[in-house]
């Protein structure tokens, strides 16, 4: 009886202590969407969204502070479902996809706002230029995905950004300058070597 207490006292001590390591993410280019909309003119609402995003999502359960954000934006997979507005975004008017055809966002600090709920800080690089950004983010799912077998983590983020602080101002302020920027992430423990 009173080995079976010593063995009890010591599981309860031992899961008390434990702790989850910070665990690495890959994101998944295939699920994952930058959204953006803004007004035009003040008579239609257009929305368009960027694909193929990679990068990496290192996420400390036990102290979110430590976490950190790293991601690749292709701008050259801009979509809209009008190939012509798509051409112009790519343009020099805007993006200049042939000179920059990339934007890149690293984290910078992230603080917990909720139990489900993050705010991260980052620099934003668009046309080789830096900016600071701070995302919203929503943690919606952290378990073991379904298709893949490995742990998988899975957000939302939402930020309002000025395009003419970003250098693709063109036509601000009748088209907005103000672009919401919806962004989902399906992210996954990579596969073991």
């Amino acid at each position: 009886m009173f080995r079976r207490a010593i063995l009890i006292a010591l599981l309860f001590g031992a899961a008390s202590t434990a702790s989850h390591a910070a665990e690495t993410y890959v994101i998944d280019p295939n699920h994952t969407q930058v959204r953006f909309g803004y007004s035009h003119f003040g008579f239609a609402n257009i929305v368009g969204m960027f694909t193929g995003v990679t990068g990496t999502i290192v996420y400390d359960i036990d102290s979110p502070e430590k976490s950190t954000v790293e991601a690749v934006i292709p701008i050259q997979n801009v979509h809209t479902g009008v190939s012509d507005l798509e051409d112009h975004l790519r343009s020099a008017d805007f993006f200049e996809v042939e000179r920059y055809p990339q934007a890149t966002f690293k984290s910078t600090a992230v603080e917990k706002t909720g139990e489900h709920s993050l705010r991260v800080q980052g620099e934003l690089n668009v046309k080789g230029m830096t900016h600071a950004v701070s995302l919203d983010v929503t943690i919606h799912a952290m378990r073991k995905h379904l298709a893949t077998g490995r742990a998988a983590l899975g957000l939302d983020a939402h930020t309002t950004l000025v395009r003419t602080e970003l250098g693709v101002g063109k036509y601000a302020p009748n088209v907005s300058d103000q672009v919401d920027l919806q962004i989902t992430v399906e992210a996954n423990v990579p596969k073991p070597q």
